[in-house]
């Protein structure tokens, strides 16, 4: 049961029935945002385009009196419960006709004034009225009638909890939208055999995000798209026996030029990576490969990148240092040019006998040093401090990546992996995930990966590939 908390600070009085006169007034000031609209829908289960959607609700005639009533209706029924008459008043009707439509940004001018007062009942009358703070226009009026209480209330103030809106996948969705002006890339899909890696590889080419190269078995691939009921005529198609023949053609093709980039399909990580690093026919360069994970947590404001959760078991003191100086160059291609990084330890304090501490000292001096640059480095760093402004408070820490990290730098594989799966299973978080340091990105999907998270991954090559050129 939610109890929520009391601020002793702050008290709240209201105003009794013998104590309104007539023409008493109150108002308040709110703007209209795009939270207040999605709060809305949550709790009424208003999904109506013309209440939620401002673009459709402007190329539409019932834009003229949609007006936002509910938002409106909850700001009155604000100042009368809160204000006048306050606490104690019992809501027994009213009645608002809509002239104005209200946009995103407006700022809203509410007041209520007292009309009209029973004494039989203890009944008041108030006239109500928004006007667009902006020019002075009246975007509704009416009257709401309530009961007054008839004895006097003072006490603390409840503080409502805040509340976080939790849209799955909107990060993800906001990196496709980073492509629209770039042209889509050439991409081989390994072994697209099953409903997702089909299925991504489709809606990706719709989305003009790549060109589809199907590397596999025809037989299976076909049957795939069958099940799925898509039409994947239009896009060429290298039949191979086996996911191992498809995983050395794919990957001969990116050596050769012939395409921009790779996305696995349903094959083993292990089969895509060994015809990868291969000497002589594989695609390494002089850095280390790494893979991150670009996690959209609903809790978390802002894109979080993981590295390396993927790839690297135990990485050395200098696979770190690439690791980090990939990360932060993927950062640059999706447009932070100044990325907080935090390397991250089970503690925030260098300890001789803990070498992910050590190794992130030593880190923050080579970026000190200019050796790994592009962003703001800082560790050792746990977890808490790494994301949480509260954390870093309780604890004093004084940093600028503290509490607003960009990329978390893992010690290693199973630190990283568990982190990542932890904020999947755990905290509602969608991922995409790119291999770095190849001649071509490499979209490293997970089997279970949703088509939205392989469409993001092939998004984070799309700007990759358009936006820097890869390492050799």
């Amino acid at each position: 049961m939610f109890k929520p908390s009391v601020d002793a600070m702050e008290l709240v009085e209201n105003k009794t029935y013998n104590e309104i006169n007539i023409g008493d007034s109150v108002s308040l000031n709110r703007t209209l945002t795009q939270k207040d609209i999605n709060l809305f829908a949550l709790v009424s289960g208003d999904t109506n385009p013309t209440h939620i959607d401002m673009e459709y609700a402007a190329n539409t005639s019932s834009h003229k009196l949609s007006g936002h009533s509910m938002w409106m209706g909850a700001l009155i029924s604000n100042l009368l419960g809160n204000d006048l008459p306050g606490a104690g008043t019992v809501y027994r009707s009213q009645f608002l006709q809509f002239y104005k439509p209200i946009s995103m940004g407006d700022t809203v001018t509410i007041t209520v004034t007292a009309k009209e007062m029973r004494p039989e009942d203890h009944l008041v009358v108030f006239e109500c009225s928004a006007v667009n703070a902006l020019n002075n226009e009246l975007i509704c009026g009416g009257v709401a009638e309530v009961i007054a209480p008839t004895e006097k209330i003072k006490r603390p103030k409840v503080m409502l909890p805040n509340v976080h809106m939790n849209i799955p996948g909107s990060q993800l969705r906001r990196l496709i939208e980073m492509t629209k002006a770039f042209a889509p890339i050439r991409m081989a899909v390994v072994h697209p055999v099953d409903q997702n890696s089909i299925l991504g590889a489709v809606e990706a080419a719709k989305a003009n995000l790549i060109i589809p190269v199907l590397i596999g078995p025809k037989d299976k691939i076909m049957a795939a798209a069958q099940k799925e009921n898509v039409d994947i005529s239009a896009y060429e198609l290298i039949n191979t026996e086996h996911s191992h023949e498809a995983a050395r053609i794919s990957v001969a093709m990116a050596r050769a030029g012939e395409v921009d980039a790779i996305m696995k399909g349903s094959l083993h990580t292990d089969e895509l990576m060994r015809e990868a690093v291969q000497r002589g026919t594989g695609i390494s360069t002089a850095r280390r490969m790494s893979h991150v994970f670009m996690m959209d947590v609903p809790s978390y404001p802002r894109p979080l990148f993981v590295t390396d959760a993927a790839i690297n078991i135990d990485p050395s003191f200098e696979d770190k240092c690439d690791i980090i100086q990939s990360a932060i160059e993927l950062a640059h291609a999706l447009g932070n040019m100044n990325p907080k990084v935090a390397v991250l330890s089970a503690v925030e304090t260098v300890n001789p006998k803990l070498r992910s501490t050590m190794e992130a000292a030593a880190i923050c001096k080579m970026a000190d040093r200019k050796q790994i640059v592009g962003g703001i480095i800082d560790g050792p760093l746990a977890f808490d401090n790494a994301v949480s402004m509260e954390a870093v408070e309780i604890k004093g820490i004084e940093s600028e990546v503290a509490g607003q990290a960009d990329i978390l730098v893992v010690p290693d594989l199973e630190s990283g992996n568990m982190l990542a799966k932890q904020l999947e299973y755990m905290a509602d978080a969608q991922s995409s995930g790119i291999v770095l340091g190849a001649r071509v990105p490499m979209a490293l999907t997970s089997r279970a990966d949703t088509v939205l998270s392989r469409m993001a991954s092939c998004a984070l090559a799309l700007l990759l590939v358009r936006n820097k050129k890869a390492p050799v």
